[in-house]
């Protein structure tokens, strides 16, 4: 597992699982490894009666996550939407980690997911000397949670073409998948559920049929609602990350705080004390960003600088973030840098930094 660069959550999170498993006492549905309770436990953080300490894999609404996990024990699917950053694909690989033990269970979605990705395709080599048979069939993860009673997931749905993203309606309606070539068809048994993710930023590139969208139940993940709890994902994820990757275990309180800030601020177009307005980027400056901002700080600080965080070594990253648009997004930088980093005390290293790679 050392040698794992990114385990997946049933990895990485094995010893709290199987402590949250030997004392929960809850009754479990069919086919799940936790009970709802105890799942949401697992993504909320908590202690147990033995002092084994649960870490929090979600950072806001407890309520939210009872209502994804209540819906995943009934007969609906559920679908997670926010905007980019708001842990949406985090939120579902750990669902199925706690519910099925197994999170590998994944169609990615892009304009190019054919829709074998979805139902099942074939081994053409058998295909070809066998014809169509059980043995020539190559099953989709959709087939395989349902034959095994498992959580399969569909990342960026929406990314998905329309005709594609209708082969799911069969399965979520009927819990059925119909094979016309072998005249059978794989009927799914308890525990099988599916957890979609879309962004809502997709809207217009595949929008869900209303067919489609009925047979899910919605839970929209918002932002962090406040600096301090994003402040807080930010450095738990930092922190997670920099450990995988070998990078220095060094205070980097204030640079995170200085990167949610800025990202913050120029995503509400507006500055923290509510005095200034600011143009808005054309990217969404998520939490993911801001992680990802953060630890390729660390990354220079430790093979360029000192392996001390600075503003220097996080200037470039929040460029690079902000600036999508060349045009527009360059001229919202340079307005904010001009109109509120550079007077804001403590901040000049970071304007001259932003200044000098800008």
């Amino acid at each position: 597992m050392t040698d794992i660069l990114r385990p997946h959550a049933e990895q990485a999170y094995a010893d709290e699982l199987a402590a949250l498993a030997g004392a929960d006492d809850r009754e479990r549905p069919a086919g799940w490894r936790l009970s709802p309770w105890a799942v949401v436990d697992y993504l909320m953080g908590t202690e147990l009666a033995d002092g084994t300490v649960i870490t929090p894999k979600y950072v806001g609404s407890r309520r939210l996550m009872e209502i994804a996990v209540a819906t995943l024990a009934t007969d609906r699917a559920l679908l997670l939407l926010g905007v980019p950053g708001t842990a949406k694909s985090w939120v579902s690989e750990h669902l199925a980690a706690a519910i099925s033990g197994d999170s590998t269970l994944l169609v990615q979605g892009t304009a190019g997911t054919a829709e074998e990705a979805i139902r099942y395709g074939w081994n053409y080599a058998r295909l070809l000397a066998e014809g169509p048979t059980e043995q020539a069939m190559v099953a989709s993860p959709i087939m395989t949670g349902m034959r095994e009673g498992r959580l399969a997931r569909v990342e960026e749905l929406t990314r998905i073409p329309s005709d594609v993203q209708d082969a799911l309606i069969t399965v979520l309606s009927e819990k059925t998948l119909p094979v016309p070539e072998l005249g059978t068809e794989v009927q799914a048994v308890q525990g099988f559920n599916v957890i979609a993710t879309a962004n809502d930023r997709d809207r217009g590139v595949n929008e869900l049929s209303s067919a489609l969208r009925r047979r899910f139940n919605t839970v929209v993940l918002p932002l962090p609602s406040d600096a301090e709890s994003e402040v807080g994902i930010v450095a738990r994820r930092v922190t997670d990350l920099g450990r995988t990757l070998d990078l220095p275990q060094t205070d980097a309180s204030e640079e995170i705080a200085r990167v949610v800030t800025v990202f913050r601020e120029l995503r509400g177009g507006l500055t923290e004390d509510g005095r200034t307005s600011l143009k808005v980027p054309s990217g969404g400056l998520s939490t993911a960003e801001a992680i990802s901002v953060i630890t390729n700080g660390l990354a220079l600080a430790a093979h360029f600088g000192d392996g001390r965080l600075g503003p220097a070594d996080v200037a470039g990253g929040i460029v690079g973030a902000v600036i999508k648009d060349p045009v527009a997004d360059a001229v919202a930088w340079s307005e904010y840098l001009e109109t509120v980093v550079r007077d804001r005390q403590g901040w000049k290293d970071f304007y001259w930094a932003c200044r000098e790679v800008g």
